[in-house]
């Protein structure tokens, strides 16, 4: 019986609405009519209970029909725009209510869908933008062999034909250590290059460790600086009596102290300074390696780090690739670098925290 006159469906309100309204109107009439006043009198009465129906049938309507219409078409054309930022904020028991609580529901699912969608997006968009790098680079890497090339290419043809003109036993001997050095050369560059492409692409990663950085500063220097027969420079250095641990690939810093000390050592001046430091403070090593020598044009000391670069003005012929391969490995950690001109050279440094 209660489920029978409850107003849980917009159809049982109308219902008893009208049924109301019948009522109200048949009672009107009857109490008009039946008022000690003469017809014209009863009629006016009767028509102003009339007025007073419409007018609350009317506040019905607008408060259970058309108020909850309105604001349900408002948030389907928010919907319709994709904008589901405020859902519909209207609730009832009736048709209305479910239907406001199903279009929340829908909002809620097509905003989490469009976030999936966008994330897919992000992905793909990330997935085309690494594949026209890795192009890029391809192409980049072929270019660069193409050129590079050239020149100990060039050499290799035209010695391997003076070879098969040459009758003197001393001439083609030296011809052959010309073309077996151009072709050590040639495998150097391609290794060096391969290596750092890989790792500008992401395709080597850094295999890190804990060891002492001063004991590798002082085998790679001594490797490079004591240990050569050829030196023609003075070495000084300056490095921490005690060990400094520090957390990274020692491989790859092993090649960073390579090329920054092979740098030195090509540039430094007969008879010139060559300096060697590792100091440390506020938990940073800092590492720099000075050579006395021809100062490096202020315009060029951010391109030295691009591949292939060449300094015009040097007495030696390089890869180029030294530089670009110290530059990565750094950046891959994040850690300060840089090359600057001295009064009477060029210092290039890093810098690495330590650990316990």
């Amino acid at each position: 019986m209660k489920e029978l006159f409850s107003l849980r469906t917009v159809r049982k309100k109308i219902l008893m609405l009208s049924k109301l309204a019948g009522i109200v109107l048949i009672f009107s009439y009857a109490f008009s009519t039946g008022l000690p006043v003469n017809e014209d009198a009863s009629f006016l009465i009767w028509l102003g209970l009339v007025l007073l129906l419409i007018i609350g049938i009317d506040l019905f309507m607008g408060r259970f029909i058309t108020k909850p219409i309105a604001k349900l078409n408002a948030s389907a054309k928010r919907m319709a725009k994709l904008d589901f930022s405020a859902p519909c904020d209207f609730s009832s028991t009736d048709e209305f209510g479910e239907l406001s609580a199903s279009l929340n529901t829908m909002a809620e699912k097509l905003q989490q869908a469009l976030a999936h969608l966008e994330d897919a997006n992000a992905l793909l968009e990330k997935d085309v933008e690494k594949e026209r790098l890795l192009l890029a680079e391809r192409k980049e890497l072929v270019d660069s062999l193409s050129h590079e090339m050239k020149t100990p290419l060039g050499i290799i043809r035209a010695y391997a034909e003076g070879l098969q003109e040459e009758s003197d036993e001393a001439t083609k001997r030296k011809y052959a250590q010309v073309i077996v050095s151009e072709v050590g050369r040639m495998n150097d560059l391609i290794v060096t290059l391969l290596d750092l492409s890989a790792l500008e692409s992401g395709a080597a990663s850094l295999n890190v460790t804990r060891f002492d950085f001063v004991e590798l500063v002082e085998t790679v220097a001594g490797r490079l600086l004591i240990d050569t027969p050829e030196t023609d420079f003075e070495l000084q250095y300056e490095l921490p009596e005690r060990k400094a641990f520090v957390w990274t690939d020692k491989r790859r810093m092993e090649q960073v102290l390579d090329n920054l000390i092979v740098n030195a050592r090509k540039n430094v001046w007969s008879g010139g300074v060559l300096r060697l430091e590792v100091t440390e403070g506020s938990g940073v090593l800092h590492f720099s390696v000075f050579n006395q020598g021809r100062p490096i044009p202020e315009s060029d000391l951010s391109e030295i780090w691009k591949k292939f670069y060449r300094d015009s003005g040097a007495d030696y012929n390089g890869s180029g690739l030294g530089l670009s391969i110290v530059a990565q490995v750094l950046s891959m950690q994040n850690l300060p670098y840089g090359a600057e001109n001295r009064t009477d050279g060029v210092q290039f440094w890093f810098s690495i925290p330590t650990i316990e």
